[in-house]
């Protein structure tokens, strides 16, 4: 979301201020779409859970992107499919269905800025289906790992955590890690991982591993 966007959102007649605590559920599968919301501060995580408990993460909302699953909710009149979490504090404005129309009719600023957001988004979860259609596991763990502590250092993340961050199952990323604390990569406490060897890893992230 560009600046004009952002104004022309934050001033529309209607909008309605939004603020959430982290942890809070904003929607859940099969709840109503109450409008096109626009952060300015803060952090949503948008993902799926099957009937077994497995979750996958789809993408992260922050200020300037666009949720996905509320664009097509609005536009196709259908409720959510996915799960809404804020994952810190929320600060955002909230355009009810009928104001989201109008922009989207008569504003040609805002209508452009939403759709160049969707297409960015889509590209986005391109890489992730070609990243889990053709990347190893080795790999999308170490990538992962790296792109959260990219110079070393320890992460506050769960096995069940990177799992779902990656599309994969809890068993099988405890699997990698325990084989990458073997080979000296990584080392593991309850909740947390500390990167030992980046160079090591990243070149398993490049499948040299």
């Amino acid at each position: 979301m560009d600046d004009g966007m952002a104004l022309t959102v934050a001033g529309a007649p209607g909008a309605i201020p939004v603020r959430a605590r982290a942890g809070d559920i904003l929607f859940r599968p099969g709840d109503p779409c109450r409008g096109f919301i626009a952060l300015r501060a803060g952090t949503i995580r948008v993902g799926l859970t099957s009937s077994s408990g497995r979750e996958i993460r789809l993408y992260r909302v922050r200020p300037g992107d666009i949720c996905l699953q509320t664009f097509a909710c609005l536009v196709q009149d259908r409720s959510y499919a996915a799960e809404g979490v804020a994952e810190s504090d929320l600060d955002a404005v909230l355009l009810p269905p009928a104001l989201f129309d109008a922009l989207m009719s008569r504003d040609g600023g805002f209508r452009a800025a939403v759709l160049a957001s969707v297409a960015n988004r889509f590209s986005e979860l391109e890489s992730v289906v070609q990243a889990l259609a053709f990347t190893g596991l080795p790999a999308r763990v170490a990538a992962f790992l790296l792109a959260r502590a990219p110079d070393g250092g320890a992460l506050a993340f769960t096995h069940e955590a990177v799992a779902a961050e990656i599309g994969s199952a809890r068993e099988a990323v405890s699997r990698q890690l325990g084989l990458f604390a073997r080979q000296g990569l990584v080392a593991m406490a309850r909740g947390r991982i500390s990167l030992n060897d980046v160079a090591g890893l990243r070149r398993a992230a490049e499948g040299r591993g």
